[in-house]
């Protein structure tokens, strides 16, 4: 066995945008066939890639590998002697049971390896171009739809559609957790269509309160589902007193950030309207700024 498989197999997941726990064996106390420093890529299947120990270490780490890439969180685990596989929050610690007879103590931690999510973009305004430019340093893939959007706009995207037309979005954007329209006044309604269509965990919509709800309300008039529409958080952002497009971005994917480690986005009605619709910033050489100021 290559107790070294694991760094292939990393390498592999990773480039396939698969998420997977990477296992570490801390202490180890005889008899154990799993040594102090010895790794193992575990998937959510349960497959064990490398070397961390035998049976009886394996169903407990595949249990927690599970929970740890559910939540994202990182965990101890300590895998002893017991005559039952009985769990105990230790607190610092999850302790197993070991319901072979092998005996020995096996100390583990198990991190989880999530790959990058994809915030989808609508919109070629200043604040869309600060997004696209920011959300790749906070660990974002980015898409860009937006009608007639040109590529060279934006270079730090993964891709940029230059069309807002539902079947063909839909079509090239299988899956986005979260979505952020930031048309601010170009084709806002069609925006905030395409956004719904993609189905987003969190959506949100760059503008000031009263043009949020005039945009809401059209968007329940024109057939829109009711209760998707509410769940839209408009205004968009984090109270930090934004007013450049590039503070907007920031605040804007504060609330990103927030809501994929695990905090439900809210929709207007539960929040405090903190940004209002963005200037058009332009830097010296008369283009749109983006991180760069």
């Amino acid at each position: 066995m290559n107790r070294n498989e694991w760094i292939n197999q990393a390498s592999k997941l990773q480039a396939a945008e698969q998420p997977f726990a990477l296992v570490t064996v801390l202490r180890a106390q005889a008899p154990t066939s799993g040594k102090a420093g010895d790794k193992a890529v575990v998937t959510a299947d349960g497959q064990i890639h490398g070397w961390i120990g035998g049976g009886c270490a394996q169903p407990a780490v595949i249990k927690t590998v599970r929970r740890a890439l559910l939540d994202g969180q990182p965990r101890t685990i300590r895998i002893a002697p017991a005559d039952e596989s009985a769990e105990r929050d230790l607190g610092e610690v999850l302790e197993f049971g070991m319901a072979c007879h092998s005996g020995g103590t096996l100390e583990l931690f198990i991190d989880p390896i999530m790959p990058s999510a994809m915030l989808t973009v609508v919109g070629d305004s200043p604040v869309a171009r600060a997004i696209a430019c920011l959300a790749p340093r906070v660990g974002l893939r980015v898409a860009v739809v937006a009608h007639g959007a040109q590529a060279a706009d934006f270079p730090d995207a993964d891709t940029v559609q230059s069309t807002d037309q539902i079947e063909t979005v839909g079509a090239q954007l299988a899956s986005t957790p979260f979505v952020v329209v930031a048309t601010q006044g170009r084709r806002d309604l069609q925006g905030l269509k395409v956004a719904l269509a993609l189905q987003p965990q969190g959506l949100w919509f760059v503008s000031s309160a009263r043009k949020a709800q005039v945009m809401l309300d059209s968007l329940v008039s024109s057939g829109e589902d009711p209760a998707a529409v509410a769940r839209i958080v408009a205004p968009a952002g984090e109270s930090i007193g934004a007013q450049t497009p590039e503070e907007i971005a920031l605040s804007v994917l504060t609330s990103v950030v927030a809501a994929r480690r695990g905090r439900e986005p809210q929709p207007v009605s539960k929040r405090t309207p903190v940004v209002t619709e963005a200037p058009v910033s332009v830097a010296a050489s008369g283009k749109p700024s983006c991180c760069g100021g």
